[in-house]
C-alpha cells in the first residue's frame, strides 16, 4: 500500500472488510458528532415510541467520516433489516423498482453517492418515498401502461459527498439532514483508543496523538494509518505503538507531520518550484505531477484548501505563505495575502454543524 492510498478518505473494497471491525454498532458507541448524535436519537427515538419509520434521512459531508457507519446504526437501533446499493448502481427505474419492492415493511435501504442516481430513477423515488408507491411502465411508445405497485412504509438514508449536486426536488424529501463535519484531534485519539482495543494493538497515549495528528480530521483515514503502523510495530519495533514508533512508521510510509503524502507534496512542490507559488492552472499542474486532473482535484485539493496550503482563484491555483514555508521555502516578499494557520489547528476549532 502506497502512501497515496493511507491517507486517501476513498475506501477501497479490500480496505472497506479491515474498516468493518471497529465500526461502532450503537448510536452509544458513535464518537464525536455530539449534536447530530442527539438530534438523530430523537429522530429514532420518536419513531419507536409511535411504532412507525422515522422520516427519510440525508447524511452529507466529505467520504471517511461515518456515514455509512451511521445508515447502519439507524437500521440498528429501529432493529430492522438494511439494504445497501449506491447511486451509480442504479441506472434504470426498473433497478430501483425490484430494491423497492423487495424491502420489507420499516426496512432501511441506504443509497449511497445519492447524488449520482440516473434521473428516470430519481423520479420514480420520488412517489416511493412520499407515497410509498412505485409506477413501473410496461411496453413502450402509445401502448405503454403505467403499472402501479405499493411499497412497504421503509426510511431512506441517503449519504453524499456533494449535497450540492441533489436536486431540490430530492432534498425536499428528507425530513432530517445531517452534515458530518471533520474530526478534532482529541475526538479521533478517542478513536484510536478504540479501534485499538477492538485490534489487540498495545498503543500508547502520545503515540494516538501523534496518529490523529495526522489523520486529516478523518476516522477512516486514523484507522488506516493505525492498521500500518501496526505492522511496522510488530515487525521493526517491540510491538507497541509508541510517539516514536508512529513517527518512524509514517515516515516509511511518506505521510508527513501534516498528514500530508507523497503526491500533496508533489502539487505544491510543482506550484512552488515550477510556477513560483502560481497561479496556474488545474490541468497544467496535473501534468507537472503527472496525474489526472480529476485525481488532483478531488483527491489531493480539498485538504489542501482545508489546512490553508493551496488557494482556488479565478486565476488558477495559488500556494500559500504556509506552503512555503511547510516545504522549507523562504516565501518571495509580498506573498500573495494567503497566510492561514496550519492544519493541526484546524479541525480543533470548528463545531459540529446540524
Amino acid at each position: 500500500m502506497t502512501g497515496d492510498n493511507l491517507v486517501s478518505a476513498y475506501v477501497s473494497d479490500a480496505e472497506r472488510d479491515a474498516e468493518a471491525s471497529v465500526r461502532p454498532r450503537r448510536l452509544a458507541e458513535f464518537i464525536a458528532q455530539e449534536r447530530v448524535r442527539d438530534q438523530l436519537d430523537l429522530l429514532l427515538q420518536g419513531a419507536l415510541r409511535r411504532g412507525s419509520p422515522p422520516d427519510h434521512i440525508l447524511l452529507s459531508g466529505p467520504p471517511g467520516l461515518g456515514k455509512t457507519s451511521l445508515a447502519n446504526i439507524v437500521a440498528a437501533e429501529l432493529g430492522t433489516s438494511i439494504r445497501v446499493t449506491s447511486g451509480p448502481a442504479i441506472e434504470r427505474s426498473g433497478d430501483l423498482a425490484a430494491i423497492l419492492t423487495s424491502l420489507g415493511e420499516g426496512d432501511v435501504l441506504f443509497i449511497d453517492e445519492v447524488h449520482r442516481i440516473a434521473r428516470p430513477a430519481e423520479e420514480l423515488l420520488y412517489s416511493a418515498m412520499e407515497d410509498f408507491r412505485v409506477d413501473v411502465v410496461v411496453g413502450k411508445g402509445p401502448g405503454a401502461t403505467a403499472i402501479p405497485l405499493d411499497v412497504e412504509p421503509f426510511t431512506l438514508v441517503g449519504a453524499t459527498t456533494r449535497a450540492g449536486l441533489l436536486t431540490g426536488p430530492m432534498r425536499d424529501r428528507f425530513g432530517f439532514v445531517a452534515h458530518l463535519d471533520f474530526y478534532s484531534p482529541a475526538d479521533l485519539e478517542t478513536l484510536l483508543n478504540r479501534s485499538a482495543r477492538i485490534l489487540g494493538v498495545p498503543i500508547t497515549a502520545d503515540g494516538a496523538a501523534e496518529i490523529s495528528g495526522r489523520a486529516r480530521g478523518t476516522p477512516r483515514i486514523a484507522n488506516r494509518l493505525l492498521r500500518r503502523v501496526r505492522d511496522f510495530a510488530e515487525v521493526r519495533a517491540d510491538g507497541v505503538v509508541t510517539r516514536e514508533t508512529a513517527q518512524a512508521a509514517l515516515t516509511v510510509y511518506d505521510v508527513d507531520a501534516l498528514g500530508l503524502d507523497r503526491l500533496d507534496r508533489a502539487v505544491l512542490t510543482a506550484l512552488v518550484d515550477l510556477f513560483r507559488g502560481g497561479p496556474v492552472g488545474l490541468s497544467t499542474l496535473a501534468v507537472a505531477v503527472g496525474e489526472q486532473p480529476d485525481t488532483v482535484e478531488e483527491v489531493c485539493e480539498p485538504f489542501l484548501v482545508r489546512a490553508g496550503l493551496l488557494a482556488r482563484t479565478p486565476r488558477g491555483r495559488v500556494a500559500t505563505e504556509a506552503a512555503w514555508r511547510h516545504l522549507g521555502r523562504t516565501p518571495p516578499n509580498g506573498t500573495f495575502g494567503l497566510d492561514t494557520p496550519p492544519a493541526r489547528d484546524l479541525f480543533s476549532v470548528e463545531p459540529d454543524q446540524p
